[in-house]
């Protein structure tokens, strides 16, 4: 009996363990604490058949001793319910939705070492136990106990790693500054802002790469050991060109970042309120972010948004060369005016300062947020030395990201994908890309997290400006989208056109179920900021 409930605690360990790794590695190693934060706010992952079985193993210390019968019910009670922990455990992890899978790095594999080794001082000492009733039943008791408590023994793994990771840290940091000054004229960018970095970063690279070897970091590596993984296995002495996305979730780190690559340009994206919580105030991030800035050498080029107040209004403590670009403002380096926005994408006229020609554009890219992004490009383009009509083949040519306002046909209606990183500038400028669009308009959302205290006032505010464009809502997630119902209620929207589903697959049934009623086109916005774990249950 011993050896099966040790058999079934094994099969449960395995699954545990990997997804606690998983929600480890995403939460960035609980930097920030990011990870014990994660867990606290999904208590409810505590709330299962372990708490039984934690109860058996107490009753199993305290029973009398001669009460053979009941003992061996007792363990029976806790194999089956360790089965049937297995595959209600197993169950929840095929339904659970993340942004991308456990990737299992030599540190991951460091962590599943040491995780192993917490668990087998526990099951060594059961099996040199299992003879002696009193000892045995408290060896049950801790490993029901650890058991259940897995996200944390794997947190108490990554805390004993912490040394070993930090002289690996090093050793990789010092060869990652070795090979940045081991090549000539490197030009070092460092792109920042609150949204958008990823997309700017990319379409920086493709405009770019027309005359130079550019190479940005991939994916999102935007993190002190993203950038040195970036430099040490992707750089090469061809490379002319690094950008560099720069991630932040506190004041100083991207100070940090700047320390580390020594950028000698800078790009800042748009300023607003993601990672709120983390950053503790609104003043925080601005200043976090224009750490990029004020690290450039004098004889560096910043590019700052003209439309964007926070960027306008800094007291800037650096005097490099500042570009400025914008669409509103008319006072800038750098503009885009007549902007047209289709199913096929963007057209527009950019026109640089003392040069009063117009000079069209166009992309694949919807939305104004990605004109910036584009605009900021073409300014250091044209620094670089790139000519116009390469600039304008280039932008041409900008590949969509995937999941950032990406438009494809999906069976018989338009999809509108950005449900990688939804925030409320963001996530206006897609409504307002929808609202372009000719024929039937839905939005599909779980509404936006990680906005800190300010997050119910975001949604609600969300679900007023859906409810300026769009025919039909689907709510992903009936209990955090409430402020969502609420913003559409403020602008009575009617209530007949809301639907509400815990899982976002349902959605496409009832997409599919509108066009199939519908003479227009449909155009359905996914709009959402997945979580690492997603659904609500």
């Amino acid at each position: 009996m011993f050896f099966l409930i040790s058999f079934f605690v094994i099969i449960l360990l395995l699954f545990k363990t990997k997804r606690s790794l998983h929600m480890l590695q995403q939460n960035l190693y609980n930097e920030n604490n990011r990870y014990i934060k994660w867990n606290f706010r999904n208590i409810s992952q505590f709330l299962n058949i372990e708490i039984i079985i934690i109860l058996l193993t107490m009753v199993g210390l305290l029973m009398v001793y001669n009460l053979r019968l009941y003992s061996l019910i007792v363990l029976i009670s806790i194999s089956l319910l360790y089965l049937i922990q297995i595959v209600v455990f197993r169950k929840s992890l095929k339904s659970e939705k993340t942004k991308k899978p456990l990737v299992y790095t030599k540190r991951i594999k460091r962590l599943i070492i040491t995780t192993s080794l917490l668990y087998l001082v526990v099951l060594i000492f059961m099996f040199i136990n299992q003879n002696k009733e009193q000892n045995l039943w408290f060896i049950l008791f801790i490993l029901a106990v650890t058991t259940y408590l897995n996200p944390f023994v794997v947190f108490l793994a990554n805390i004993i790693n912490y040394p070993i990771e930090k002289l690996v840290y090093i050793y990789y940091k010092s060869k990652a500054q070795n090979k940045l000054k081991s090549i000539n004229n490197l030009k070092i960018i460092g792109i920042t802002g609150s949204y958008g970095k990823t997309s700017s970063k990319n379409i920086l690279s493709d405009i770019l790469n027309i005359k130079y070897n550019a190479l940005p970091t991939p994916r999102n590596l935007n993190t002190y050991n993203g950038l040195i993984m970036t430099v040490n296995n992707h750089m090469d002495k061809f490379t002319e060109i690094f950008i560099a996305e720069m991630g932040a979730y506190v004041k100083g780190e991207i100070k940090g970042l700047c320390k580390l690559v020594k950028p000698q340009y800078g790009i800042l994206t748009k300023i607003g309120t993601a990672h709120l919580e983390s950053f503790g105030s609104e003043q925080n991030i601005i200043d976090g972010k224009f750490e990029l800035i004020e690290s450039l050498p004098s004889d560096g080029i910043g590019v700052l948004n003209g439309d964007d107040e926070k960027q306008v209004n800094y007291d800037l403590k650096n005097n490099c060369k500042i570009v400025w670009i914008g669409i509103d403002n008319e006072d800038v380096d750098v503009r885009a005016l007549n902007i047209k926005c289709s199913n096929k994408g963007t057209h527009f006229d950019i026109m640089f300062k003392g040069d009063k020609k117009l000079y069209p554009f166009e992309t694949r890219l919807l939305g104004n947020h990605n004109v910036y992004n584009i605009l900021a490009a073409v300014a250091l383009g044209k620094e670089f030395g790139i000519d116009i009509p390469d600039l304008q083949a280039a932008v041409r040519g900008v590949k969509p990201v995937e999941h950032r306002l990406e438009i494809k046909k999906l069976g018989s209606f338009y999809m509108i994908d950005d449900a990688y990183n939804s925030n409320p500038v963001g996530a206006k400028g897609a409504v307002d890309v929808l609202g372009m669009m000719p024929g039937v308009k839905i939005v599909v959302t779980p509404g936006m997290i990680e906005l800190g205290k300010k997050e119910d006032e975001y949604n609600e505010i969300f679900g007023e400006q859906i409810a300026e464009v769009a025919d039909y809502v689907v709510l992903v997630g009936e209990e955090k989208t409430k402020p969502i119902l609420q913003g559409l209620k403020n602008k009575n929207f009617d209530l007949e056109k809301i639907v509400v589903y815990n899982d976002v697959r349902e959605a496409y049934k009832f997409i599919n179920s509108i066009s199939a009623n519908s003479k227009k086109d449909v155009f359905a916005l996914f709009e959402n900021d997945l979580p690492d774990t997603y659904n609500e249950k």
